[in-house]
């Protein structure tokens, strides 16, 4: 399973499933991450933490933790 924080600089890569439970899966895809939404990593800060995207032609940030309930193809 790969997810979102796997994913590369540079890459363009499509959500597969949203993980997660209640509120914290509400908030991802109330940011526009949901099924076959495609996502760009634009930066990831020098610690990986966070993650800087392009989704649905804004940018938007993401920390590392929401990243991993995020799987992508």
């Amino acid at each position: 399973m790969k997810t979102l924080k796997d994913v590369q600089v540079g890459e363009t890569v499509t959500v597969a499933k949203l993980h997660g439970e209640g509120p914290v899966k509400r908030r991802i895809m109330d940011m526009g991450l949901t099924k076959g939404t495609k996502v760009y990593v634009r930066k990831v800060a020098p610690l990986g933490d966070p993650m800087e995207l392009t989704v649905r032609n804004y940018e938007l940030s993401v920390r590392k933790a929401d990243a991993e309930m995020i799987e992508v193809e």
